[in-house]
């Protein structure tokens, strides 16, 4: 399910080349704030991978909904998870 989210994502990222020392940002739209940048494109799109799953595990420990992307769905509790043991 999430290896399944997490490809339909990477469909979705656009990617551009901006002023900057590390030149390639990569995005997808649907996910607010999931965005990243590398100096060769190969390396934005393995860090903008990293960053969807960061941004799914923060999502699922707040308890805040995930939205749907390419047909797939992650279901949040509406509870949030304690980070503290």
């Amino acid at each position: 399910m999430f290896g399944e989210y997490i490809l339909a994502a990477m469909e979705r990222a656009t990617y551009e080349i901006i002023d900057d020392p590390k030149p390639y940002y990569g995005e997808v739209p649907e996910l607010q704030g999931v965005w990243s940048t590398g100096k060769t494109l190969e390396e934005c799109r393995k860090e903008l991978q990293s960053v969807i799953e960061g941004w799914i595990a923060l999502k699922l420990r707040l308890g805040h909904p995930i939205p749907a992307i390419g047909g797939y769905v992650i279901n949040a509790s509406a509870e949030p998870v304690s980070i503290v043991e």
